[in-house]
C-alpha cells in the first residue's frame, strides 16, 4: 500500500517522473540485496540492485553514483537517507576525474569494498560513453554549485526517506548548494521500525504525513505531560496540539514509546495530518537542563549567522562526562564538533557565540552557567570529510545521532580534530 500511494502521489505531482529507468537510487542496504527500495516496479530504476548490497558503504554509494551519471535523462534522484545523497555528491567533488574515465572506458576501477566477483558482474552492465564523460568533465570543471541540475537537466525531484531530525541538516545543505532549485519529497513517516504514514503532497516544502490507521496501532500522549498521563487515539486528536507517540507495530509486539513528538497540522477527510517536531530521546542533559536536539540545532544556526562566510557541513555534540579525564578539570559541559566550509578557523569571540546563543534560548542553561554548575561549551573544528568517514566507520544504514551517547563515536570524531 505504501509503495503504491507513493508512486501515485509522485506521478500526480510530476507526470514524467515515472519514466522507465528514469530514477537513480543512492542507498546502502547490505542486508537487503533485493530490487531497489523494494518497490513493486523495479523497472523504474537505472540502478542495479547488487550495487546497494556491497559490504562497504562508500563503495556502494560510489558505484550507484556512477550508474546514475550514465543516465543523462534522469527524472528522479532517490536516496535512502539524505546523508547518503550528501556523501555521494561529496565523492563526486573529489573523484570526478576518475568517474569520468570509468564512464569513457565503460570499466569499473578496482577499489576497497568492491569484491572482484561483484565488480565483474556490475562492469558487464557498463558500456563506454565518451560523450557523457566529456560532459561530466566540463560541468565539474565549472564548479559544484547547482551541479545536480547541470548534470541531469531533466531532473524533477529529489526523494529522501527522511527530511526531519538528524537528516534535516543534510537536506538544508543540499538545497543551498548541489541541489539548488529542486524540490525535496519525503514520502513516508517511520518510527521504531514501523511505517506509520505517507506524504501525499510532494510539492509542499514542509512534509506532513497522513497517518494510516491500519498500518500500525498508534496511541498519543498529550504534551506537556499530565501527572497521570492517559493515551488518546486517532479520532481524539486536536489540531495544533503536540503529542508523544506510542506504537504497537504488529499484533503480539510490545507497546512502546517511540520517543517522537508530533504536531497535528490538520485533517485529510477524517485522518490526522502530522508533522514531526522533535525526538525526546535526543537531548543534552548534563545537569537536568534537557535541551532538545532540534532546538540546539536552531541555536547553532543562529550562531552560524554570526560567523561571516561560514557554511555548516555537519556537527555532533557530546556531553563531557563521556570524555573522562580528557575533558579537563572544569564542570560538566558540552563538546561540539563542527565541519565548516568557507571558514578555516574561529576566534575565541566567535567560539563563544554558540554558548551565548544557548544561554539566550534556554534560561535553565543560562542559570546553570551563571552558578558554575555547567562549564563553558567547547567548540572544535574537524577536517573536511571527517563525518563522511565517521558514517563509513559506523557501518550503519540508519541516521547518525546528533547528540552522541557512545564514547566509541566520540573517539572517531576526535581523530579528525584540527583545532
Amino acid at each position: 500500500q505504501g509503495s503504491l500511494l507513493y508512486l501515485d502521489a509522485l506521478g500526480a505531482a510530476f507526470p514524467r517522473a515515472l519514466a522507465p529507468h528514469g530514477t537513480a537510487l543512492l542507498r546502502w542496504s547490505p542486508r537487503c540485496p533485493r530490487a531497489p527500495a523494494g518497490w513493486l516496479l523495479p523497472t523504474l530504476y537505472c540502478t542495479p540492485a547488487p550495487a546497494g548490497a556491497l559490504p562497504s558503504r562508500a563503495a556502494a554509494l560510489r558505484v550507484q553514483l556512477l550508474f546514475a551519471l550514465r543516465q543523462r535523462g534522469l527524472r528522479v534522484l532517490e536516496a535512502g537517507l539524505a546523508a547518503e545523497l550528501h556523501d555521494a555528491l561529496a565523492a563526486l567533488r573529489t573523484e570526478w576525474p576518475r568517474l569520468a574515465q570509468e564512464l569513457a572506458l565503460g570499466r569499473l576501477s578496482p577499489q576497497p569494498g568492491l569484491p572482484e566477483g561483484l565488480r565483474g558482474q556490475l562492469q558487464a552492465l557498463l558500456t563506454p560513453d565518451a560523450a557523457r564523460a566529456a560532459e561530466l568533465r566540463a560541468e565539474c570543471a565549472r564548479g559544484f554549485e547547482g551541479i545536480v541540475r547541470r548534470l541531469w537537466p531533466q531532473l524533477e525531484v529529489v526523494v529522501v526517506a527522511s527530511a526531519h531530525g538528524t537528516e534535516r541538516i543534510y537536506c538544508d545543505a543540499l538545497r543551498q548548494a548541489d541541489c539548488q532549485g529542486l524540490p525535496f519529497y519525503c514520502p513516508f513517516y517511520q518510527a521504531v521500525g514501523a511505517l506509520l504514514g505517507v506524504n501525499l503532497w510532494p510539492e509542499e516544502p514542509v512534509p506532513q504525513f497522513l497517518l494510516c490507521p491500519d498500518w500500525a496501532f498508534c496511541e498519543f500522549l498529550p504534551c506537556p505531560g499530565e501527572e497521570e498521563p492517559q493515551t488518546v487515539l486517532l479520532d481524539e486528536l486536536w489540531e495544533g496540539r503536540e503529542y508523544g507517540l506510542v506504537v504497537t507495530a504488529r499484533p503480539g509486539e510490545y507497546r512502546r514509546c517511540a520517543g517522537e513528538v508530533l504536531r497535528v497540522a490538520g485533517f485529510h477527510k477524517q485522518c490526522p495530518l502530522v508533522k514531526p517536531v522533535r525526538r525526546e530521546s535526543q537531548t543534552l542533559n548534563v545537569r537536568g537542563e534537557s535541551i532538545p536536539e532540534e532546538q540546539f540545532y536552531q541555536s547553532l544556526c543562529r550562531a552560524l549567522g554570526m560567523w561571516p562566510g561560514a557554511r555548516l557541513v555537519d556537527y555532533v555534540c557530546v556531553e563531557s562526562n563521556l570524555l573522562g579525564d580528557s575533558s579537563g578539570p572544569c564542570a560538566p559541559h558540552y563538546e561540539v564538533f563542527l565541519e565548516l566550509q568557507g571558514l578555516r578557523d574561529l576566534s575565541e569571540g566567535q567560539r563563544y557565540k554558540l554558548d551565548q546563543c544557548l544561554q539566550e534560548d534556554f534560561p535553565v542553561y543560562k542559570s546553570f552557567r551563571f552558578k558554575g554548575s555547567i562549564g563553558p561549551l567547547r567548540l572544535h573544528l574537524v577536517g573536511a570529510g571527517a563525518f563522511t568517514r565517521l558514517r563509513e566507520a559506523l557501518g550503519s544504514p540508519v541516521p547518525m545521532p546528533r547528540v552522541l551517547q557512545e564514547e566509541q563515536l566520540l573517539r572517531l570524531i576526535q581523530s579528525s580534530v584540527i583545532s
